[in-house]
């Protein structure tokens, strides 16, 4: 990815408090166009606050967002989604009357009309793909409530792919996940990355960040400590102290 790639996502001076508790202040960073960025911290630290603010879902005190240069703080989910910015949660709930199929195909944004919504679902390869792509075929006539925790995240995550989103933001994707299945979601998001997509990622595993990742910002106390490469992350003592609370031989991090 180049360096000099141009700004898809560009946050600026987010601020967000719950009564006198400050929680974010004074936040800024960019997502680039075909970047894949990690948001750090521990827990606590405001990324999931972030997440919520630039995905909707949770309004912001101060600051602002725009996508591609147009503004989405505050604008609610839906208008958010519309804009190109698609997310998935960390617990994700799936209806109890819709096979993994459905679900998957559900997830075009091309469908999500009135008149459509009266008509049966139309599978397309991009269905079948999706399916294999995240190792659904064996489950992809049940119903989509019945499957694991692991599943129903890989699910999420084929799901907001269907979307076709401009960015694509992932909460914790590989929680739940079998570690068989982390290295297989990397050479996925990678191929859709390279088609296009950029994505901001919430993540604890770190070798999972430095598989995936381009970038990394690092929150801590709801202000960044740090914006730099993954491989960078183990030197930089202020995410070690953030992290574990005192300096650490080289390593531990990934541990």
């Amino acid at each position: 990815m180049s360096g000099t790639a141009e700004t898809l996502l560009e946050v600026r001076n987010l601020s967000r408090h719950f009564g006198a508790h400050q929680v974010l202040g004074d936040v800024s960073f960019d997502l680039r166009r075909g970047e894949i960025l990690g948001l750090l911290g521990p827990n606590g630290s405001g990324k999931s606050t972030v997440l919520n603010i630039v995905s909707g879902f949770l309004a912001a005190n101060g600051g602002s967002i725009g996508l591609n240069g147009r503004p989405i703080v505050n604008a609610g989910p839906e208008n958010v989604t519309a804009a190109g910015l698609v997310r998935t949660f960390q617990l994700p709930s799936m209806p109890r009357r819709m096979t993994v199929r459905e679900v998957v195909q559900a997830g075009d944004a091309t469908t999500a009309t009135l008149a459509s919504a009266t008509r049966p679902l139309r599978f397309d390869n991009e269905v079948d793909e999706l399916i294999a792509a995240f190792n659904l075929g064996p489950v992809a006539g049940l119903p989509a409530s019945s499957l694991s925790g692991g599943q129903k995240k890989l699910l999420s995550v084929a799901v907001a792919l269907r979307c076709r989103p401009r960015i694509l933001c992932l909460d914790e994707p590989t929680a739940g996940v079998h570690p068989n299945l982390r290295a297989e979601m990397v050479r996925i998001l990678r191929r859709y990355n390279a088609e296009g997509v950029a994505m901001l990622v919430v993540e604890h595993d770190m070798l999972f960040i430095r598989d995936l990742c381009h970038r990394c910002v690092v929150l801590d106390r709801g202000e960044i400590i740090a914006d730099c490469a993954p491989a960078s992350l183990e030197d930089n003592p202020r995410v070690v102290e953030a992290y574990l609370g005192k300096a650490v031989e080289k390593g531990k991090l990934a541990s």
